[in-house]
């Protein structure tokens, strides 16, 4: 058995929505020992994601971040709070190491990423 990924159309990929995305906030969840909810910015409208960066990010340093975000995905509730989007991240696969995409320079919020 392979754990390959599934490999799929260039369609299928260009169905996602990914765009730049600036953290205004952060706090820890209050109901779960992983997650941080996150207020972002995504210039035509602010967000609400909930992502599991609790532990490896303090929520004060991940404010003014400019991230890549998922935006077309459907809301999601974790723990009681709703997630409207997902970060992109990557991750060891022991997961010690949790690392956000970000850009290597000022872009504006909102641009598309292809």
């Amino acid at each position: 058995m392979s754990d390959a990924p599934t490999t799929i159309a260039f369609d299928d990929f260009m169905k996602l929505d990914l765009r730049i995305a600036k953290i205004v906030e952060a706090k820890d969840h209050p109901n779960a020992d992983r997650l941080v909810v996150l207020q972002i910015d995504l210039g035509t409208e602010q967000r609400q994601l909930v992502a599991g960066l609790k532990g490896y990010y303090e929520p004060t340093d991940l404010v003014g971040k400019l991230i890549v975000v998922c935006t077309n995905l459907a809301p999601r509730k974790m723990r009681g709070e709703e997630s409207q989007g997902m970060l992109l991240a990557a991750s060891t696969e022991d997961h010690s190491q949790v690392v956000l995409l970000t850009t290597m320079s000022d872009i504006g919020v909102g641009s598309k990423v292809s």
